[in-house]
């Protein structure tokens, strides 16, 4: 696996400190690590560590600077083979998420901070995965920019034990007075004022203390250096206080403290250097707000104070230089808890695994929202995808008809059901529909609908890789297409087509459905109620689509078959919807037969238990077609307006019936004669019935 982070530039801070500390320890594990930046001081530990580094205008906010950025490094990731996209900053995530669209490369953000409503902030969480340091900031990014929580990983900051090493105990003489420091950028939100406030009081009981302010400012806040320095003449402490500026010898400057001091006014993400000083055996006093409460447990192993009080913070820096048990306690169990929850080890084995579930585990969208029938066709291929990606999370958008046919399929973890008449109806909705997608964050959508809008809802779904037909109904939408071919294909190997695309070939897999024990019990109750003697059982669907009138095969026919096969010493069982009542009713008052009346009693699966205990089954093209193939009884088709090679899946036990008119595709006869379905008669039928009953 191969991992590039991407950054704004790797000078000293933070975020720049874990990503050369990250990038070192993939390194030494054996795994492949690059840097993307505009360069900084901390290149040259990258450049020794014989890590490669790309130097890209990746911190411009101009779009055509990050469009050509995004280019550049979408060559980077193929020159390198990159697995693993890792983007640290607003700016850099909408780079590399341009970069990694229709790649291999799987995206990961890290939300470091509270970030504004701004149009480059919610890009942090549109990775597949953000991880983040603290649970603070975690709620933060679901609340502000709707993240979901299964896309939230926690991996708080950590610090490299090697070189910050424990100093121990603190002297019980100090050759000078207390020394404080803060470290950190120079920004308001710091709360160095606070701090200098803290620091008069300190020095009115303690003459000699001293402290340092380590850290530049902030861009656009070069001048709040000189207000703080303004304050340092008002509050008489010119020279008691040390403006360090930016050092990248943060271990050994840690080192000289006798107390580190956060006195931050707004919510901190995490607060790194914390962690840092106790590590090295520095007591720490922070401010008691955002994450810092999440790595400091109050009297413990730091102390907290409530922000903007410079009283009670001044209390807490005397406190800790005053009494040497206190400040004991405090960094004996600051290390423990470093060693045990924030080492490096422990952040790069934790980041390693949201690597290898990011890569490992894909997300896969399959789009199917047509009815019954094309659903259960669907099957075989999701049979075939779970045993390709036996580790990837497959989840299916389906449409409301069509979900309890997948509801109980054992190769789809997930079902996402739209409603296209209602719900998802219209632009709006479609919208709706496709920023639902976006949140899931899929790898791929593989598009068996294949048509404008389910094109268009792949593409909302901003997922890398968007398989299917690439045909007139907006394939452009499609950056991995299948080529449709021209003569006429059965209907699962034409989803097996787009399926080759990702390396899927058709290996027999067969439809198949899963009716419940409660569906069997009602289709044999159903039996039992009419009276069924145990002879040979033929099942008339007397149906089809409610908008293919011309699929229907004629009421009078139906009723003849009845009384003909009733003749040869069959049971014969009505089915259909709802939909078919008034064509069920029509049938029983002009035959002299006595049929079994299903239709409207019974669920698709019910209907599918009860085909358990048929011997054929008769049927136009229609979903209870399909459902006759799932269950392996044997069927007569009856095809009129479409073609048999294309929807009759191949190497199921069935007699095709077609005659008259060519199949023209239209649900409506042009000549108003039907003649097509009308051609067929029962003795067609008849004679088909007894074919199947003979094998």
């Amino acid at each position: 696996m191969k991992i590039l982070q991407i950054l704004p530039q790797l000078d000293v801070g933070g975020v720049e400190t874990g990503t050369v500390d990250l990038a070192r320890y993939l390194t030494q594990r054996g795994y492949a690590s690059a840097v993307v930046s505009t360069g900084g001081a901390l290149v040259g530990q990258l450049e020794a560590e014989g890590i490669p580094h790309y130097k890209l205008p990746v911190a411009s906010k101009a779009f055509w600077v990050m469009l050509r950025a995004s280019r550049s490094l979408r060559r980077i990731i193929a020159q390198e083979k990159i697995d693993i996209v890792h983007a640290r900053s607003r700016v850099p995530a909408w780079v590399a998420f341009m970069a990694t669209r229709g790649t291999d490369a799987v995206l990961i953000t890290t939300a470091h901070g509270h970030y504004s409503r701004h149009i480059f902030s919610p890009m942090m969480g549109w990775g597949k995965f953000t991880i983040v340091p603290s649970g603070v900031i975690g709620r933060y990014m679901m609340a502000q920019f709707k993240v979901p929580r299964e896309n939230i990983r926690l991996i708080p900051r950590s610090v490299d034990l090697a070189r910050y090493r424990f100093r121990g105990a603190p002297p019980e003489k100090r050759k000078q007075g207390p020394l404080f420091g803060v470290i950190g950028r120079l920004s308001p939100v710091k709360g160095h004022v606070y701090f200098l406030k803290a620091l008069a009081l300190v020095r009115r009981a303690s003459p000699d203390a001293r402290a340092w302010i380590v850290g530049g400012a902030s861009p656009g806040k070069e001048g709040y250096r000189e207000e703080l320095e303004v304050w340092c003449r008002r509050l008489g402490l010119g020279g008691a206080l040390t403006f360090c500026g930016n050092r990248e010898d943060i271990p050994d400057m840690l080192a000289e403290l006798d107390c580190l001091v956060m006195p931050s006014v707004v919510e901190e993400s995490f607060g790194r250097v914390i962690i840092e000083a106790q590590a090295i055996g520095v007591p720490v006093v922070a401010s008691r707000i955002g994450g810092i409460n999440e790595v400091i447990a109050d009297g413990e192993d730091g102390l907290l104070v409530d922000p903007r009080d410079h009283e009670g913070l001044a209390k807490a820096m005397l406190e800790v230089s005053g009494d040497r048990s206190l400040a004991i306690r405090l960094i004996e169990n600051g290390r423990r808890k470093v060693e045990a929850q924030y080492s490096l080890e422990r952040m790069g084995a934790k980041t390693l695994a949201v690597y290898e579930e990011a890569f490992g585990k894909p997300r896969l969208l399959v789009i199917k929202i047509g009815a019954l029938g094309d659903a259960v066709l669907a099957i075989p291929s999701f049979k075939a995808i779970k045993r390709e990606f036996a580790a990837a999370h497959v989840t299916c958008l389906v449409g409301r008809e069509a979900e309890v046919v997948l509801r109980r399929c054992p190769f789809v973890d997930e079902l996402i059901v739209c409603d296209l008449q209602d719900k998802h109806r219209g632009a709006r909705g479609l919208w709706r529909l496709g920023r639902c997608l976006l949140r899931r964050r899929f790898d791929s959508v593989i598009d068996f609908q294949n048509n404008k809008k389910s094109h268009l809802l792949g593409y909302l779904s901003f997922a890398a890789k968007r398989y299917g037909y690439g045909n007139g109904k907006w394939g452009f939408f499609l950056n991995r297409k299948a080529v449709d071919s021209r003569a006429p294909m059965d209907p699962v190997r034409h989803q097996f087509q787009v399926l080759k695309l990702l390396g899927i070939d058709y290996r027999g897999e067969e439809l198949e459905l899963w009716p419940s024990a409660e569906d069997r019990a009602r289709a044999r109750r159903f039996l039992e109620e009419g009276d069924w003697k145990g002879q040979p059982l033929v099942g008339l669907n007397v149906g089809a689509s409610p908008r293919w009138r011309t699929k229907r095969w004629p009421v009078e026919h139906f009723a003849e078959l009845c009384g003909r096969l009733e003749e040869r010493g069959y049971a014969v069982v009505l089915t259909g919807s709802r939909a078919d009542a008034g064509r069920a009713q029509k049938i029983l008052k002009k035959t002299q037969a006595t049929p079994l009346c299903a239709v409207a009693r019974t669920s698709f699966l019910e209907l599918a238990a009860l085909m358990e205990s048929m011997d054929v089954f008769v049927t136009a093209d229609s979903a209870p077609m399909h459902a006759a193939a799932a269950m392996k009884t044997p069927f007569v088709a009856l095809f009129g307006p479409t073609d048999p090679r294309r929807h009759v899946p191949e190497g199921v036990a069935c007699v095709v019936l077609q005659k008259g008119c060519r199949p023209c595709y239209k649900d409506t006869c042009p000549r108003k004669r039907f003649v097509c379905m009308k051609t067929i008669g029962p003795s067609d039928v008849l004679a088909a019935v007894d074919e199947l009953m003979n094998k």
